[in-house]
């Protein structure tokens, strides 16, 4: 990727945290779209985003896949079912089951101060590792600067310390455990935390012990300087302002976001992965508990979600919650999770959002769908339902 094509620094800086084209025929009926399809169809159509793809899986592990819009605007491609995508911050949930996992095995304390795992690393205005718990990091109470503020418009690889130097640098947002701000240093923070306590790369212990373990088979952790995406995928957009020309960034070193955000994912393995979670097959009960301790999070999630370790819970419309994260990577912007019974639901579009309305509408999709899970009899009639 060449960095004179674009703002650097503004597209790192929209992560964390076109015209009207012809919406594509639905990847599952020529007739009459679905209320999931016409959601994808309204993300391309009204809301300019290139391209859109779901999955949407029932209680009963049915699973429909869904597209809109094209893969490539340069040749019209269609967008490819069940491509993979970055998924930016979902990682995160896949980094705090690592910690937790080792918190079953008696390898990390969550109340425990960073110092005692990585010592002498996080000093700096107003910052001390000694009194930054773990479980802080894990749920954004630490008050560490957000790294991604101040990279700036070098594209190049990074080492994790890279990234917690730059934080840093720079004065602590609050004391610890005195406020919420959502700061990727954090989740940097954790991945290395996982590296010293099982002497092992970050990426080998998210592969052996979820990836591999769930059988997910379109999902990696992009090796250094990987700056492609391995299997059939839509290309990733960029755009400086609204209206302004889509910019194709799909090849990039995602370095820069690590354990914060530098998965590769398709729709249908984000759902087997937050549906696993929500049904007790990652964690043991007592962490998954832990996980699940939610605080208000307010932007930028949906009104009214919690924070807790790495997990999101978002109310439905049709009653309850969800459990998952989001994600928000340049090129692509994805939501979804699942509920305790089972429905999961993944959406990505192939474009940041550049404005509040399309997120909206994109998690309003994620309802849609889960929703229409829990009444619509292709996917049965859930148990007590």
């Amino acid at each position: 990727m060449n960095a004179h094509t674009f703002r650097w620094k503004a597209v790192v800086a929209a992560a964390v945290a076109v015209g009207t084209l012809a919406a594509a025929p639905s990847a599952v009926a020529a007739h009459r779209p679905d209320a999931v399809q016409r959601q994808l169809d309204a993300l391309v159509g009204q809301d300019g985003a290139p391209g859109a793809l779901a999955a949407v899986k029932g209680w009963d592990e049915r699973t429909r896949s869904y597209t809109a819009g094209v893969g490539d605007v340069a040749t019209g491609a269609a967008v490819p079912r069940d491509g993979q995508v970055r998924i930016g911050s979902n990682t995160k949930t896949f980094t705090a089951v690592v910690v937790l996992q080792l918190v079953g095995e008696g390898r990390i304390e969550l109340d425990e101060p960073v110092e005692k795992y990585l010592p002498g690393v996080v000093r700096g205005d107003g910052i001390d590792g000694n009194a930054i718990t773990v479980r802080r990091l894990l749920q954004h109470t630490s008050g560490l600067p957000d790294y991604t503020r101040y990279l700036g418009d070098d594209v190049r690889p990074y080492q994790p310390r890279e990234l917690v130097d730059i934080a840093l640098r720079h004065p602590a947002d609050f004391e610890p455990g005195r406020g919420w701000a959502y700061s990727n240093t954090n989740y940097v923070l954790a991945g290395l935390i996982v590296e010293a306590v099982t002497h092992r790369p970050l990426a080998e212990e998210i592969e052996r012990r979820v990836v591999r373990h769930l059988g997910l088979r379109h999902t990696y952790f992009p090796a250094p300087g990987d700056a492609t995406i391995r299997e059939a995928h839509p290309h990733g957009y960029y755009r400086e302002s609204a209206g302004g020309p889509l910019i194709d960034i799909t090849d990039m070193d995602p370095s820069w976001a690590w354990a914060a955000g530098q998965l590769v994912s398709t729709p249908s393995d984000l759902n087997r992965f937050f549906a696993a979670l929500a049904g007790g097959d990652l964690l043991q009960p007592a962490q998954l508990a832990e996980m699940r301790r939610t605080v208000d999070a307010g932007k930028p999630f949906a009104p009214g979600a919690g924070y807790g370790l790495g997990l999101v819970s978002t109310p439905l419309s049709c009653g309850g919650v969800y459990w998952g994260h989001g994600g928000s990577i340049p090129g692509y912007e994805t939501r979804g999770g699942a509920t305790e019974d089972g429905r999961a639901a993944s959406i990505t579009i192939t474009v940041q959002p550049d404005d509040e309305a399309t997120a909206r509408h994109l998690e309003a999709a994620v309802d849609t769908a889960l929703c229409a899970m829990k009444h619509d009899r292709w996917f049965g009639t859930p148990a007590g339902g």
